[in-house]
């Protein structure tokens, strides 16, 4: 039997040429941006400071935000992203693509806008944060955990199941390590 052959892609730094959270989030306001990064920096000074940052930024600037017009955002956002792309890594995306392999998106981006461009780059499933909502509107809570790191190793394995696979991966920072070094191809670009 043939082996199911997955390329996994970051997107941020990888398929991008630069972050794109914080260019999306500013649209809900600088100060109150400043004012979590504040609030962090006066209450967390352990080694989990970048991910607790990104919750409290998210919590401040998305709780009770519709959910309809974060995910419209994120789309009209996503429509912009692709004068960021790397020329080169299309061309990967794309032989993949004619290869026939799953192509999967790891990211720690927010999922209202990595889902839409994924879907614009013919990718077949998007592992992203995802912010929580109740009775319409967003909680600012993380779904689980930021994916970074040990977290998208663990979701990326969730998704693949225990299934014998050849695996791609495709990353750009010390957040794409661990998924990098369980692949059976890794590129740091």
């Amino acid at each position: 039997m043939k082996k199911r052959v997955v390329a996994a892609f970051d997107f941020d730094g990888t398929i991008t040429k630069r972050d794109t959270l914080l260019p999306f989030l500013k649209q809900y306001g600088l100060g109150r941006m400043a004012k979590a990064t504040l609030r962090t920096l006066v209450t967390q000074l352990d080694s989990n400071f970048r991910n607790t940052l990104k919750v409290n930024v998210l919590k401040e600037l998305l709780c009770d935000l519709p959910a309809d017009v974060f995910e419209t955002n994120g789309r009209t956002y996503a429509s912009m992203l692709p004068e960021l792309y790397r020329t080169e890594i299309l061309e990967r995306i794309e032989f993949h693509r004619q290869k026939g392999h799953q192509l999967v998106l790891v990211t720690g981006s927010l999922g209202c806008y990595a889902r839409p461009a994924a879907l614009a780059l013919g990718f077949d499933h998007v592992i992203a944060v995802e912010i929580t909502s109740s009775l319409g509107r967003l909680t600012g809570m993380i779904e689980g955990e930021n994916v970074r790191g040990r977290e998208k190793v663990r979701r990326l394995k969730k998704f693949l199941n225990t299934e014998d696979i050849e695996l791609w991966a495709y990353g750009n920072s010390s957040g794409d390590r661990e998924m990098l070094e369980m692949a059976d191809h890794a590129e740091m670009v």
